[in-house]
């Protein structure tokens, strides 16, 4: 028989082991709680630490500006430096002084060529970047157009007024497409015409060949044998897929535009004496006198209000261009040719940009313009030409 264990002893032992286990649990949950509490302190810390090292490595305000510049580089599709010295290298014993200094000036830091020609004779005024103006040849881009329409007038195709149809509910003229330089209204006209007959006029009026007479070290442009497999007619005529075009040719074209029909060969004599004893040289006569009254409305809109306001300076001095802006490979173009309608002296300015970010036709169109300003307000429009065998030549 067990004997019932009881008393004052018992009593304070069963006591004293209770409350070593009631207080003893809180006390083991405490101490497991800080462990997980400073192991994740711990953790975050350590990740806090990590974004910022992210952070520091590539937040562009701590970069130096040399990396900065790397990592632009490495990022830009574009091989080709917006800014350059457009001026080393260049032959210029033969240039017009005030032309050449307006043009150098307007040109500025930017990479790319200006020629400048008189539309009167064919002489070559200056080249700022002979080694760009004399190379094979860039994408016309936009430019191309000009040739395009008209190529399309001497067909019959449209006049400045027909309006083509490019969405159901959208049509379009010639001057309006020429001016905003709609690629959709001259695909459309490239399809019409078609490869056979826009080649003929491309030719005639002069791309694929040299524009000059013995200038050293003029490359001919190029002109595709058929239409380009990228896009065919549609893309040869908005964007000239398929044609290599030189400054030299888009300012002879240009320059038989401003005067009515004569294609000059140009000329760009390197002394005195030859200017002296400079004489025009007629490659040959387009027929399209009757054509440029339906274009020229839409040349003067691009400055007025379209691609080419940037060229804009004043309206009692009417600029007559066009843009282009596409991409070369991996060379940014932009183009603006032009030509000036007003005072004794005329003048024929093309533009041509090559590099990458803000590379376009607007912004060669905004160098010329500085430049026709320029030559403006120092008096070269209301200049009267200088006696020279030109005037003895028929036109």
């Amino acid at each position: 028989m067990h004997r019932r264990k009881s008393g004052p002893l018992y009593l304070a032992v069963v006591l004293l082991v209770f409350a070593g286990v009631v207080f003893a649990a809180p006390a083991q949950k405490k101490t497991t709680t800080t462990k997980k509490t400073t192991t994740a302190k711990k953790t975050a810390v350590q990740t806090a630490k990590k974004k910022t090292a992210v952070s520091k490595k590539t937040t562009p305000a701590t970069l130096t500006r040399s990396q900065a510049r790397r990592t632009r580089a490495r990022r830009s599709p574009w091989t080709t430096p917006t800014f350059a010295d457009s001026t080393s290298g260049d032959r210029t014993a033969g240039d017009d002084p005030v032309v050449r200094a307006a043009a150098v000036e307007a040109l500025g830091p930017y990479n790319g060529s200006i020629v400048a020609v008189d539309p009167s004779t064919g002489r070559v005024l200056t080249m700022v970047n002979q080694r760009v103006a004399l190379k094979s040849g860039f994408q016309p881009c936009s430019t191309v157009k000009i040739p395009v329409a008209l190529a399309a007038l001497a067909e019959g195709l449209i006049d400045s007024k027909t309006p083509v149809r490019l969405t159901s509910g959208t049509r379009m003229n010639l001057t309006h497409a020429l001016a905003v330089s709609n690629n959709p209204y001259f695909a459309n006209l490239g399809v019409k015409l078609g490869y056979e007959r826009f080649a003929y006029y491309a030719r005639l009026f002069g791309l694929g060949e040299k524009a000059g007479l013995n200038i050293e070290g003029e490359e001919p442009g190029y002109f595709a044998d058929a239409p380009p497999k990228n896009g065919g007619m549609g893309m040869m005529a908005s964007f000239g897929e398929g044609i290599t075009l030189t400054p030299l040719q888009l300012a002879a074209l240009l320059s038989a535009i401003c005067n009515g029909g004569t294609l000059y060969y140009l000329q760009y004599p390197q002394t005195q004496e030859e200017i002296d004893k400079f004489v025009p040289r007629i490659k040959r006569r387009l027929d399209i006198a009757e054509y440029i009254p339906h274009i020229k409305p839409g040349l003067m809109g691009a400055v007025e209000f379209g691609t080419a306001r940037r060229a804009f300076y004043s309206p009692e001095a009417p600029i007559c261009g066009k843009t282009g802006t596409c991409t070369g490979g991996t060379t940014h173009l932009g183009w603006f040719g032009s030509y000036s309608d007003f005072g004794e002296n005329k003048i024929v300015v093309v533009v041509l940009l090559t590099g990458g970010y803000g590379v376009s036709g607007p912004t060669a169109a905004e160098i010329a313009g500085n430049m026709y300003r320029r030559l403006h307000r120092e008096g070269y429009f209301a200049r009267r030409p200088v006696f020279s065998p030109a005037i003895l030549v028929p036109r």
